[in-house]
């Protein structure tokens, strides 16, 4: 029973020196705070016309000119009128009568029927 009160004892001792080393340290002055407190109280202000010299006087753009529209309207308008509308499907219809059946017709359409094609089979050369 010697035995564990001695060790008991030293264990006791090793925690008050332990504690006493971290009181210690408690007690010591804090160096980032120190550097602050020291950068706080060398700040000085700026002087109140600081801002004379870089700030610009505002100037508005000029404005833009106005567009003008052409002198033969008129003209233009029937020629417009007189072509013939051309459709985004038209020519892929055109294509379509030429090519064979495998190849897919561009658009949506085309897209899926192209997605859902079989891949071709690997051919494996021996």
């Amino acid at each position: 029973m010697s035995a564990i009160l001695r060790h008991a004892t030293s264990a006791a001792r090793q925690a008050s020196a332990v504690r006493a080393f971290s009181a210690s340290a408690a007690a010591r002055k804090d160096l980032v705070q120190d550097l602050y407190l020291r950068e706080i109280k060398a700040y000085k202000p700026a002087a109140k016309d600081a801002h004379v010299g870089v700030v610009k006087k505002f100037t508005l753009p000029p404005s833009p000119a106005t567009p003008k529209l052409p002198t033969d309207l008129a003209s233009d308008l029937a020629a417009y009128d007189a072509s013939e509308p051309t459709s985004a499907d038209a020519a892929p219809a055109a294509q379509a009568s030429s090519n064979a059946a495998d190849e897919p017709t561009g658009g949506a359409e085309g897209f899926l029927v192209f997605l859902e094609q079989d891949l071709p089979k690997p051919v494996h050369h021996h």
